[in-house]
């Protein structure tokens, strides 16, 4: 880029692909993570966790841990109580068919899952505390346990709670059953499936942690944590500690990762934040990773049966699908809501006149359940992907073919779909066929075909597959605040309400805002994570920074711009709109003595003789809210190989065409698709958290819950469409969770294509390879 002030023009950066800002801090060590801080006289917080995943509470007893040297508090349900704050989670039950309590930060008399924290110990350091915590002990009364969301609702199921007599926590229908009903019997034949969306434990690279302070003298607490959505935690903090949000400071700093479960609010920060007030000393929380996985929110868990309705043609009729979705022992937030509009993504990209969905939200004795990377997208599109293929298998027809038959055309926007979505904008068959393209379909497809003529009837030892996907991802969603802050010096400062945690706010925003006043990205700092600093935000989640967030600043720093173009009027003497501005100098038309640099126009802000009707200094603040959904797309292909041997699974190629609209930085894109198809791999391979049928977790580390390594993916082969949303004035879409929803069908499709000489039709998720072996030779799950 080159200087605003040698007087070459400052290039516009959106749209190029800007090496990210943020990296070399965090590849070189100077980052500071949760776990990194420190404050003077800071004492740590550990949790003695449940060890039954049904049981109720006979006693607690803290007399041992209490007694031992550094230990400054044991506490219990009884201390938190008799504290007068609420000390309880809220829950959103206004969507529910109950109202079941919200969850405790330590059981009161009962506990619903394996990990639920009972007592909490604060001791000098955390090896004390992990000490002190073993000698707490605990008599239980073991409960009949139910792990499975089918089970959990048949007669007989152990009770969960008595506000939610059958477990269900909600029953939500999307669609016109009758006009669905009407759709299946004029069809020519219907194909059904039944999937299990297996259960998964975001393995963020750090896991949940949290500093609270209490300044007893301003009444105020700060609690530095990870945290995606640090303004939606500090009212989360202010319902469960009892105090006002303005007695709240949420700081998140670097967060290693998020991936949902850290926008939701657990025990573990308000546990801290409650004895930081009780004490007067810094405590600090972090979670092991086995604590993590045993309480952290979990994500999926859904048991689905599909049917789709076809003609002979191809011809896509209706679709019918019923769920059930397991949100564990508690409600965390919504979270127990999130599966009844899951179904509002089942069109995916195809015309289907006639769709409905009915789910039922089960509580069952596991962690709580709530948004994992994608949050009901990708449940919905594997539902939707199987059942297309399913239907090509029957029809004899290519799933390519059947998929052409029946996608929407590039002129259907925007789209109103059976399940109440409104698509903005797509052009699905060009992303389709550039990845198909990609691949050399039709010459891989003949290739495999003829693979299969030529072989005898011994089992051959490499089975080859291709698997497509087609997807639409809903992005955005809610209001975003963002600050655009211009010092005197001419230095900006971009504050804005969402957080980065990996996804390059910090170039982003730079950029967007570079391109607007003309300066150089050196000039542009980029801050969140702050409640202090911003006025209000949402988050980041959902796919939703750049449309929200982006849009925010980009308008605060039009309106500084037009607020700089009548100060630097006054200055040149001039009428506003007899300036030209470029580069970051302002001049007076057709008079190039008359100048003055975005500088001193900053300086002048903060000065006196400003202009009639102009207040000093040089900011703006925006709530921007878009104007509708921004629908992403796009195409994933794999292509796979198993040794029919070993069950041993090859992923050759994995191709990835995808569509988000204007793309600010396409760099940060393809990072971001490469990580979202590496999760939707592990989630399609190889993770899966199981649980036993006394609701003890079994894959409670990541020696027994396996996730990929490098080594154990594919070249992510990359390519776009660009798409503009209608829907704000960026253009853009969101792309954060895209892989993770297509990637799940894609290696699905090709793994059951692969395995169509031996007359498999479907295989569950993880693809293990023990699985695989079983599925080729017809033997019978061990699970």
């Amino acid at each position: 880029m080159t200087d605003g002030d040698s007087g070459d023009r400052v290039r516009k950066t959106a749209g190029e692909p800007v090496a990210r800002r943020e990296d070399e801090a965090l590849l070189t060590g100077r980052a500071e993570y949760t776990d990194d801080l420190d404050r003077p006289g800071t004492v740590h917080l550990v949790f003695v966790r449940s060890d039954h995943g049904h049981a109720r509470i006979e006693g607690i007893d803290t007399e041992a841990a209490a007694e031992l040297e550094g230990v400054l508090g044991a506490y219990t349900w009884a201390d938190l109580e008799a504290s007068e704050s609420p000390c309880v989670l809220s829950i959103s039950s206004s969507a529910l068919d109950c109202e079941p309590p919200g969850h405790p930060v330590l059981a009161r008399d009962r506990v619903r899952y394996q990990g639920q924290p009972i007592a909490a110990v604060v001791a000098e350091d955390r090896y004390i505390a992990r000490d002190a915590a073993e000698a707490v002990e605990i008599e239980y009364e073991p409960l009949e346990a139910v792990v499975d969301p089918v089970g959990a609702t048949d007669d007989g199921a152990p009770t969960i709670f008595e506000e939610a007599p059958d477990n269900v926590a909600l029953t939500a229908e999307l669609g016109d059953r009758g006009e669905t009903d009407r759709a299946f019997e004029a069809a020519d034949r219907v194909v059904d499936i039944e999937l299990v969306n297996n259960r998964l434990i975001s393995s963020a690279i750090e896991p949940r942690a949290a500093l609270a302070s209490y300044d007893p003298a301003e009444r105020r607490f700060t609690v530095e944590m990870t945290s995606q959505s640090p303004h939606g935690h500090r009212r989360d903090l202010s319902h469960t500690l009892g105090v006002p949000e303005r007695e709240l400071r949420v700081i998140a700093p670097r967060v290693g990762g998020g991936f949902g479960h850290k926008g939701h609010h657990h025990p573990g920060e308000a546990m801290a934040a409650w004895a930081a007030r009780e004490l007067e000393r810094p405590v600090k929380w972090v979670a092991t990773r086995s604590g993590n996985y045993l309480e952290g929110a979990h994500g999926r868990d859904h048991v689905t049966r599909g049917e789709l309705a076809v003609d002979d043609d191809g011809s896509l009729r209706g679709l019918r699908v019923e769920t059930h979705a397991g949100v564990g022992g508690y409600g965390l937030g919504g979270g127990p809501a999130m599966p009844g509009w899951y179904g509002r993504l089942l069109s995916s990209q195809y015309e289907i006149p006639a769709i409905h969905c009915e789910t039922r939200a089960v509580f069952t004795n596991t962690a709580p359940v709530h948004s994992y990377r994608g949050a009901g997208r990708p449940e919905a599109i594997y539902v939707t992907e199987r059942l297309v293929d399913v239907a090509a298998r029957e029809l004899g027809i290519d799933p390519v073919e059947l998929r052409r038959r029946n996608q929407l055309p590039s002129d259907a926007f925007p789209h109103e779909t059976p399940v109440g979505s409104e698509y903005d904008s797509g052009d699905y068959a060009r992303a389709l066929e550039a990845a198909l393209d990609a691949v050399s379909y039709d010459d891989l497809r003949a290739e495999i075909d003829a693979e299969r003529e030529g072989r005898d009837d011994e089992l051959p030892q490499t089975l080859r597959g291709v698997g497509v996907a087609n997807y639409v991802e809903s992005t955005g969603g809610g209001f975003e605040s963002g600050v655009v802050r211009v010092h005197p010096d001419g230095g900006v400062t971009v504050s804005a309400g969402t957080h980065s945690h990996g996804q390059g706010h910090g170039t982003t925003y730079a950029q967007l805002v570079a391109d607007v006043l003309e300066l150089p990205m050196a000039e542009i700092d980029v801050h969140e994570g702050d409640t202090d600093r911003v006025p209000k935000g949402t988050g980041t989640f959902g796919s939703r920074s750049t449309i929200t967030g982006g849009n925010a600043v980009v308008e605060s720093a039009e309106m500084v711009l037009e607020k700089a173009r009548r100060v630097a009027a006054h200055e040149l003497e001039a009428n506003p709109d007899e300036l030209a501005y470029e580069s970051g100098e302002f001049r007076l038309e057709g008079d190039a003595e008359r100048t003055i640099p975005f500088a001193d126009v900053a300086s002048a802000a903060y000065g006196r003789g400003l202009p009639d009707g102009v207040e000093p200094g040089l900011e703006a603040t925006t709530f921007y809210e878009p104007d509708g959904t921004a629908y992403t797309f796009g195409t994933h292909v794999a292509v796979v190989s198993i040794d029919s041997r070993t069950g041993e699974l090859e992923i050759e190629r994995y191709v990835a065409v995808d569509d988000c609209g204007e793309r600010i930085n396409p760099t940060i894109v393809e990072g971001q698709v490469h990580g979202g198809v590496a999760q939707g791999l592990g989630q399609a391979r190889y993770e899966e958290a199981v649980y036993d049928d006394d609701g003890t977790l079994l894959t409670d580390s990541l020696e027994t819950y396996a996730v990929p390594r490098a080594e154990d993916l594919p070249e992510i082969e990359t390519d776009a469409t660009v798409t503009p949303s209608p829907r704000n004035p960026l253009g853009v879409k969101g792309i954060g969770e895209a892989g993770t929803i297509a990637a799940p069908p894609a290696l699905v499709n090709a793994v059951v294509d692969a395995l169509e000489p031996v007359s498999v039709d479907h295989v569950d998720m993880p693809l293990t390879d023990e699985r695989l072996w079983r599925a080729i030779h017809g033997e019978p799950s061990t699970e």
